[in-house]
């Protein structure tokens, strides 16, 4: 609802504030030499407004820098780098922001300004170096990728080395911000994971892995943990102080969060390389299926554990080591940690899944350690008091772990609904809704009749009307969308000018009027026309007198594709042109940007009187 709330905002914005330039004859359906009260291409700056580039070239190095205006961005994946007659350098980008695509996930992006620096290593008279980048507005509108030649001055290879050599020694010896070298992308990385330990982001990210692990201490298999340590504690005799039981119980806490902080360190550093692949659908829907395999397991559909053979070993190695000193309680703690009980082995899976996509080693260190602390802060209050609070086992635990079981089946639908239709994954989450609050109903029934037993009945009885609610409203809506599936128009594809003008002449032979989709696979806003605008009944039947035309332009460097560009005068996408009955193009009325459904309908309704 909000994102659909905010893209409402973003087309009243587009509506509102249009050219006020008079209208021109038009002789021509593709002329498009004018613009009225209804277009909104001024809306958006060209693509060099919006980013001017600008480049300074001393010796060996090249300075490169981009002015973004407000609202705008650039992709930091989309920048390449080509030479002709010319050797350059592995260009260092700075690290940029993150930017999260509805259809893409999360992508780096620049913002403000830019700045780098590019090392040419050799040049001759003629060389060139070629620049293409690609960038969108906040707003709606994707520019098609932009390539800028720069006209190199010539470099010799032989001095160009002994410069670079002695910029990079500069570097490893330096402390100071260097915002004209290589320096930035490593000195941006640094800076980020510094503030990232004051930000609000990772001190949540800790609280939840420490209340995670707080939970987790009280599942069943963690149980035998705590009769571990209340035999170091009692072999201590006698004449044990509370002092030295918290010291004897803390120690073997830090032991168990050794092993996890390592893990957490180790899953991090390979997770970094890989960060891209966990957008690809293929990847998500193998994250799913292990997810679900996990939260069977904390059903008890089966137990995940080490081999016995193994576990035999590492209690004994436990066993044997002497309660007394600190050393020892230390080691084993660690081998504790190291025996992956069936109740912790699926959400620590799951942990270390989350912090593999983060790739941040800072965040896996410190998240898996919380964890750890968390596990721990029964076992510390148990030491203290010298196995005296030894906590009973019962059904509670078995309902803690079957919680954690609905929570891992919660990852499946975030991770899927980023590809699959909105319709799916509201279906999913109202079914994953209703299955907790039937397990809830059942359990609450065993427990006594009081005051509380009142509350988890409300509670329990609100979760079952929100799912059955917005299940019944899902399945509602795709029977009628099914049932007006049938009329729904679909796009004719064309690949040139030549083809389009065919197609405008045989609609208005059949006195029909033309849509024509410019759109591309880079462009966000064209999906989201595809997703949220185009199938809805309303814009349907508006356009039920209109033939549909879509021309992909995801290639750029296709000269069907330049031209078309050039002759409708088109610098962004998504680009929606109309046709009346005489074959001419309504330059006026066009559409740039994303626009809503209920808007988009009321403008074709208006431009083909309807």
């Amino acid at each position: 609802m909000i994102k659909r709330f905010f893209l409402s905002l973003c087309c009243l914005t587009l509506i509102a504030v249009q050219s006020l330039q008079p209208a021109l004859a038009q002789n021509s359906i593709f002329d498009t030499s004018s613009s009225s009260f209804f277009s909104n291409d001024n809306e958006f700056l060209k693509v060099d407004e919006a980013f001017i580039f600008d480049f300074h070239q001393q010796g060996s190095q090249l300075k490169v820098s981009f002015n973004i205006e407000d609202g705008y961005y650039l992709y930091r994946h989309q920048f390449k780098f080509k030479a002709t007659n010319a050797t350059f350098k592995t260009v260092e980008l700075p690290v940029g922001e993150d930017h999260e695509d509805e259809f893409f996930g999360v992508q780096k992006v620049f913002r403000d300004k830019l700045e780098f620096t590019i090392f040419i290593e050799e040049a001759s008279r003629d060389a060139e170096l070629t620049i293409k980048f690609q960038g969108c507005a906040d707003k709606g509108l994707c520019y098609p990728p932009k390539r800028k030649k720069i006209e190199l001055d010539q470099v010799d290879g032989s001095t160009s080395k002994a410069v670079l050599s002695a910029l990079s020694a500069a570097d490893s010896n330096s402390t100071q911000d260097s915002s004209n070298n290589q320096s930035p992308a490593i000195k941006s990385e640094q800076h980020q994971l510094l503030d990232s330990l004051k930000n609000d982001g990772l001190f949540i990210i800790l609280i939840a892995f420490f209340v995670g692990g707080l939970l987790l201490s009280f599942t069943p298999c963690v149980f035998p943990m705590y009769p571990i340590l209340t035999g170091i504690i009692a072999g201590q005799g006698e004449n044990l102080t509370t002092k030295r039981a918290f010291s004897l119980s803390f120690v073997y806490v830090q032991g168990m969060a050794v092993t996890y902080t390592l893990l957490g360190i180790v899953v991090a550093m390979a997770g970094a390389q890989f960060q891209a692949m966990f957008q690809h659908p293929a990847v998500l829907i193998f994250l799913s299926i292990l997810f679900i395999f996990l939260a069977l397991s904390m059903f008890g559909v089966f137990n995940l554990a080490l081999p016995s053979s193994w576990q035999n070993k590492l209690n004994n190695m436990s066993n044997s080591q002497k309660g007394g000193s600190y050393s020892g309680v230390l080691l084993m703690g660690v081998i504790s940690g190291l025996v992956a009980s069936p109740c912790t082995t699926a959400p620590l899976t799951g942990a270390l899944l989350y912090i593999s996509q983060t790739g941040d080693i800072v965040i896996g260190a410190s998240a898996l350690y919380a964890l750890s602390i968390g596990m721990g802060i029964p076992l510390l209050v148990l030491g203290s008091s010298g196995g005296k609070l030894l906590p009973k086992a019962g059904n509670w635990m078995n309902v803690i772990k079957n919680v954690f079981g609905l929570l891992l089946l919660a990852v499946p639908i975030f991770l899927l609904e980023r590809f699959i239709p909105e319709m799916a994954s509201q279906i999913l989450w109202s079914l994953l809704i209703l299955g907790s609050a039937t397990y809830f109903y059942v359990v609450n029934q065993s427990t006594n009749k009081n005051f509380w037993f009142g509350v988890r009945s409300l509670i329990i009885f609100a979760m079952l009307f929100v799912g059955g609610i917005n299940l019944y409203q899902e399945v509602t809506q795709s029977t009628l969308s099914k049932a007006n599936h049938v009329e729904e128009n679909h796009f004719v594809h064309v690949k040139s000018l030549n083809e389009l003008q065919e197609h405008v002449e045989r609609a208005n032979a059949q006195n029909k009027t033309v849509m024509v989709d410019l759109y591309a696979d880079w462009c966000i806003a064209c999906k989201e026309f595809e997703k949220y605008t185009f199938p809805t009944p309303e814009v349907q039947n508006a356009l039920a007198n209109s033939v549909l035309v879509q021309i992909d332009l995801t290639d750029m460097g296709l000269a069907e594709n330049k031209e078309i560009m050039k002759h409708f005068n088109v610098f962004g996408l998504p680009s929606i042109l109309f046709f009346d009955l005489q074959g001419k193009e309504l330059s006026q009325q066009r559409v740039t940007g994303f626009m809503e459904s209920g808007l988009f309908a009321n403008h074709i309704n208006t431009i083909f009187k309807q």
